[in-house]
């Protein structure tokens, strides 16, 4: 799966789109494993997570049972300030 990073979770990873090698898992493991890759990241990877929105093939996805498929796009949005 394609993740792609915005703002501060694009400052987090460091790029901005990665693939994971998964298929077929919820969104929390998807987050999970991203956590995972990033644990010492400034700002911290898990704080933005935590308050970040999610697009699952530029979809709204709010349920974090959600399955994610190997060819699926996720977007990271974190909060946005400005107007």
């Amino acid at each position: 799966m394609l993740i792609r990073y915005f703002g501060a979770a694009q400052a987090a990873a460091g790029v901005p789109e990665e693939r994971l090698d998964l298929d077929g898992v919820p969104l929390a493991v998807v987050l999970d494993e991203i956590r995972g890759r990033y644990p010492d990241s400034e700002p911290s990877m898990s704080r933005v997570l935590d308050r970040s929105s999610f697009l699952l093939n530029e979809v709204a996805l709010r349920d974090r049972s959600e399955r994610i498929s190997r060819n699926d796009v996720v977007d990271v949005l974190p909060p946005f300030a400005g107007g």
